[in-house]
Parts: C-alpha cells; structure tokens; sequence
C-alpha cells in the first residue's frame, strides 16, 4: 500500500489555532517501512529487557531531568500546536517530568519480587517484561499522556511505539528527542506517524504484545476491536461527562471558583473535567448567577501571553463541533446564560458557556463536551 492511497486522512501538521496559520506539514510514516520499524523496535527490546532495572531507569529519569531543562521549548510548542495557555503549558511539561522522575526513582523498587501468602508451599509475584507496546495518545496532553505510558514500561522493560495525534507533531518529534538525549538506544522509544489503517497491521504483529489509547469512544471501540481479534492486551482511557454537584448554599463564592476551575483547566478539554451541573433548587439561582459572573469575565486571547484567560480550542474542527453542540441544546430549549457560541474573535474559539434547561434529548446531555461549557443535567 503506498502513501497516495490515503490521501483522505487528516495529515501531520503543526496549525496554530489561534492564527488558523499551518505551521508545517510532516509525512506519514510509508506503509513499506512499517516492518523495519517493528523489526528495531522488536530488536531493541532484547538487549533493553537485559539492562539492569537501575540502568533502565536512569535514563527514565534523565529524560525528567531534560524535560524540566527545556520547559520553555517544550511549553511553547504544546501551546503553538493545540493552544494550551502557556502558563499550563508550563504545568504540564513539570507534570509529566515529575512523572518521569517518579518511575525513575521508585520503578526498580516496584519490580522487586513480592511474596504472597498461600496455605502450603510458596509463592511470589514477579514482574516481567512482554515486548513492544504500541501507545496511542491524543492532543489535549501532548506530554503527560505520553509520560504515564511510556516512563513505567520503559522502566520494566518493554519498548515503546507511540502514536501520538496529528494535531502535535513537533511535541511528539521533542519528546523521541528527549529519550535519544537521555541515552535511550535506537528503537527503545520510537515516534510514529502512522496511517490509521496501518494500526491493524502493528498490533497484530507478534512483536508488538500490548496496545494503550486515550481517546475517543469511536477509537477505544476500533482499537478494542483489534486487540481483540489478535489477543493482544489492551488498556483504554475514554470519554468522561463528570458531574459537579452542589448540595447547598455554604461558601457558595468558593463553589463556584472551584466550579469554574473544574470546568476551565486546559480550555475545558479534559476528559476528567467538571461538565454537568446537578445543584440543590434552593441555591441553584444564585448559584448559576455566580457561575455566569466568572464565565463572563473570560476573554479570548492569545494563548502565549500569560494574561490570557480563555485560549483557543485546539483546532478548527474542535470548535465547529462544539458550537454545534451548544446551538443544538439552544434551538432544543436550553438557556445559554452568557457565550452560547464562536466569539467575534479569529481563531478557534468558543465563548464560556452556561446552559440550563438540558434535557434527554439534546446531544449536550449524552454527549461529551470538550470545552468550556457547564450545563445543568435537569430542570429545576
């Protein structure tokens, strides 16, 4: 299969979401060099499986170390590629270093035998490698989805192809630059910019013994698929809609900061962040009302400057699809109480977003909304 073949595909590229200016484009990795990667991958993990779990570790750790060295590079290409604000930016490139660092200084202790308790004879519990895992990580934590994956089975001993978002390029070719700086041999750690329909061929090579995604219910349900179908080990982080429940009035002010700094972390895009209202009729009022004095006070802006209080979504399309989410709540009843749409504002933005009034049968109530917007679950 050649590389024209899958001209419909989203590319490899670095597009600022604040300008809507592409950066840069990179290629696919061709279909015919799918094998060879495999292969060093497969090669690598032999003699990396036979370092000690202190050698292993220390260039686990080191990668920490440069990770914090270079926070300013890394920061702003996380900020350029998916419009994070620099300030969590920053955040994250500490974040996913102090990830680096744990492992590099707890994991060999967490691979030391454990004994186990059992009524006649003996028993304990090791630790052992299995291969090569295929990771793939999406855009809206270019770096510490990467770190939770690749900093433990590093230290164990697995190697590591990861397949990181579209959307991110540059952060995903930094970090690979990272783990070559840190004395990782070749094919230890490898970034892969793979056709979507090559990830069928890569997990089911004998090599590769385990496949990871955060993502996308769609992607979790073709990847589990796949894994399925060729036995291999498979562990996935979806979507999530989480509630944000208030039982009543006391401290009402900090309520809803914590509300608003529930729902506002990296722009709303966050599978753990507070999305659904559920609030006690007896201070749902003034609760809605302190909500939307908070939400009104965020203004588009650029997300490098550290001022700035409410940054782009990470692309184009992550806008449209949210606007159509809200307008459809709106032209099925709900209330938006300040935004309700795109900002007059270049870029991709949407406006913060409170809604009330959400019912069954808007897309808002069973859908997942990455961005910032609260709405009630029900009616008063």
């Amino acid at each position: 299969m050649t590389t024209t073949e899958h001209a419909t595909e989203i590319p490899y590229a670095t597009v600022n979401p604040f300008t809507g200016e592409e950066v840069q484009r990179f290629p696919f990795l061709d279909s015919g060099e799918v094998d060879a990667v495999l292969q060093r991958a497969h090669e690598a993990y032999q003699g990396w499986r036979t370092r000690s779990a202190n050698e292993r570790a220390a260039v686990v750790a080191k990668v920490g170390e440069l990770m914090l060295e270079r926070i300013d590079e890394l920061a702003e290409l996380i900020t350029l590629e998916m419009g994070k604000r620099i300030v969590e930016s920053k955040g994250e490139v500490k974040l996913a270093a102090s990830i680096f660092a744990y492992y590099g200084e707890k994991g060999p202790g967490f691979l030391e035998p454990q004994p186990i308790e059992v009524a006649k004879g003996e028993a304990v519990l090791v630790h052992e490698t299995v291969g090569v895992i295929l990771g793939i990580e999406p855009w809206n934590f270019p770096l510490y989805q990467v770190a939770r994956v690749a900093a433990p089975n590093l230290v164990l001993g697995n190697t590591v192809l990861l397949k990181h978002s579209e959307v991110c390029p540059q952060s995903a070719m930094a970090l690979e630059k990272l783990f070559t700086d840190a004395g990782a041999p070749a094919g230890v750690y490898t970034n892969v910019f793979l056709h979507r329909d090559d990830v069928e061929r890569v997990i089911a090579d004998p090599a590769v013994q385990g496949v990871t995604l955060t993502g996308s219910e769609r992607a979790g349900s073709a990847v589990a698929a796949l894994a399925g179908k060729h036995l291999k080990k498979c562990v996935l982080e979806l979507g999530g809609s989480d509630p944000f429940i208030v039982l009543d009035g006391e401290n009402l002010e900090r309520t809803a900061s914590l509300a608003v700094a529930g729902r506002m972390g990296n722009t709303g895009q966050s599978c753990i962040a507070a999305k659904r209202l559920m609030v006690v009729e007896d201070v749902y009022d003034d609760f809605v009302a302190a909500l939307v004095e908070k939400f009104s006070g965020l203004a588009p802006g650029d997300p490098a400057d550290e001022s700035t209080t409410l940054g782009p979504l990470s692309s184009e399309g992550a806008a449209r699809g949210l606007a159509e989410q809200i307008r459809d709540a709106v032209d099925r009843g709900a209330v938006a109480h300040v935004g309700g749409g795109r900002p007059d504002h270049d870029g991709a933005f949407v406006s913060a977003t409170v809604l009330t009034g959400v019912t069954p049968e808007m897309r808002a109530w069973s859908e997942e909304l990455f961005g910032r917007v609260l709405g009630d679950e029900l009616r008063r």
